[in-house]
């Protein structure tokens, strides 16, 4: 887990929220855990495993 958090505020159609709550609960999980594990995935699918290496390396 991070040691740091940053807000991510996202705009979503109600219903929209509502089923993805209702999967979440479904899961035991949380949107805002569900929605760490998706930014992770997409982020490691494009960037691999080591981008954090890449990304703070290039932030310096």
């Amino acid at each position: 887990m991070e040691n740091r958090t940053a807000r991510l505020t996202l705009l979503i159609d109600p219903q929209k929220k509502k089923a993805f709550e209702q999967l979440c609960s479904r899961e035991d999980v949380t949107p805002s855990q569900k929605v760490r594990q998706f930014i992770r995935e997409y982020i490691e699918a494009n960037l691999g495993p080591d981008w954090k290496d890449d990304v703070f390396k290039k932030g310096e």
